[in-house]
């Protein structure tokens, strides 16, 4: 989502002049558009802040125009003040809800020499204010994300997005609509719904009622030269029967869904706060696979949570072993300052989490390996997105997003080609093509 968010500010600053650059030393302005998910990734901030003052003050050295630093995203909303305290010269700061509002801000700091601070949660969608022209990120492109909701109702134990991102709210239909037309008429095959829950979208439907996820996805498959849908990420909670029926009848649907679970643990999960237990993941997991049998999932995990037993992750294992996932992202838990988890008892130590977090990521790469293994000697549509890094190759994504490399003339970028796939390596697939079967776009 922070990628989308980066494109839209640079959208809203177009107007003003600004484009975008490659270097921070080439920069009138720098946006930190950052994450508070995990402590590390706040710390990060602050040194790359002291980075960026070095290069303004030697471009003022220089004789060069001082540049603007700003500092965006859910950091910026979480400790804002803080942000000011220990980075004085940076100049604004915006939280996820007000990026819209950049240039009024621009200005606002250009009045004042000092800096501007907007972190509140305005009454007005931001979505409401985005230009209305094809967005730069979708020229050329073939694939792209695409906000459809934002913020999260769940309140998990471990997790700052409903303080950084505020309470789920969804886009009109017709407001997601518009922006997918705009960028398949930009060259876009591919689009990647987002939102912190988004299967928990009820957007305007624009006859007096809201759309589901299945119901906008059903719409968005009837668009001339779109021919890939994808949706992350979502919560298990919200599986509902329409998803589920929409992943056997959606041609566009990709058979690849990522739906974290966290733990295997029921008490771990209750601690979570997640509002589901082991046994019904594992039955919304069944009932997806019973509509699409080629469906592949990848997860989210966090080892340690406060209270997690030898027992507890054990459970997870398990889990793990139950479902068989093609990949997961799995992570120590990190208090973050404001919710609950950070002030609960018995904090798992660092070394056991290290210990657990290594165990896992070991299973889950073996099982990884094994569905990337399972690959070879089936054919795939891969969507061709470019040149591959040897000459004559070329490289695409699998339905299952996996990177597939194989030899193929350039005019076959951008279309959907028939691989078989003979190959796998570490990270990614190789094959030979067998036939085009769509045309370009």
């Amino acid at each position: 989502m922070n990628v989308y968010d980066s494109a839209r500010m640079a959208d809203v600053l177009r107007p003003l002049g600004y484009g975008p650059v490659e270097t921070p030393e080439e920069a009138d302005m720098v946006i930190l558009n950052t994450c508070h998910i995990r402590e590390r990734a706040t710390e990060k901030v602050f040194s790359e802040l002291g980075r960026l003052r070095k290069i303004r003050d030697e471009r003022m050295e220089n004789g060069r125009e001082r540049s603007i630093i700003a500092v965006a995203g859910c950091v910026a909303q979480a400790e804002g003040e803080e942000i000011l305290r220990r980075a004085p010269y940076v100049d604004l700061v915006l939280g996820p809800q007000t990026y819209h509002r950049l240039p009024e801000m621009v200005a606002r700091a250009a009045r004042a020499g000092g800096a501007v601070i907007e972190t509140d949660f305005p009454a007005e969608q931001k979505f409401d204010f985005l230009p209305n022209e094809a967005a730069p990120q979708s020229a050329g492109n073939l694939t792209a994300f695409l906000t459809i909701q934002e913020g999260c109702d769940k309140f998990c134990s471990f997790c700052v997005v409903p303080y950084t991102r505020g309470a789920e709210s969804s886009r009109s239909v017709a407001s997601v609509m518009a922006e997918a037309r705009r960028m398949v008429d930009a060259g876009v095959r591919e689009i990647t719904l987002l939102g912190q829950n988004v299967n928990a979208y009820h957007g305007d439907n624009g006859q007096g009622g809201s759309a589901t996820l299945a119901e906008l996805a059903e719409e968005l498959a009837r668009l001339p030269g779109l021919d890939r849908i994808r949706y992350m990420t979502s919560h298990p909670r919200d599986v509902d029967q329409s998803l589920i029926d929409a992943h056997r009848d959606n041609h566009a649907l990709m058979p690849f869904l990522h739906l974290p679970v966290q733990s295997g643990s029921d008490r771990i999960l209750k601690a979570m706060n997640r509002g589901h237990t082991a046994d019904e993941y594992r039955e919304s997991v069944r009932r997806l696979r019973e509509a699409r049998p080629d469906l592949a999932l990848s997860s989210d995990f966090i080892v340690g949570h406060p209270g997690e037993t030898d027992e507890d992750f054990e459970a997870t294992m398990q889990l793990v072993r139950d479902i068989g996932f093609a990949m997961a992202y799995s992570f120590k838990y990190s208090p973050r300052p404001g919710t609950p988890a950070a002030g609960q008892p018995f904090q798992v130590a660092e070394d056991v989490k290290d210990r657990r977090l290594a165990e896992l990521q070991a299973l889950l790469r073996e099982q990884q390996d094994a569905f990337n293994a399972d690959m070879v000697g089936t054919v795939q549509d891969i969507l061709i997105t470019g040149k591959g890094r040897k000459p004559g190759q070329l490289s695409g994504r699998s339905p299952y997003l996996q990177p597939v490399h194989f030899e193929g003339p350039e005019h076959l970028i951008g279309t959907i080609a028939k691989v078989a796939i003979t190959t796998r390596m570490t990270n990614s697939l190789g094959g030979t093509l067998i036939r085009e079967t769509a045309s370009a776009c």
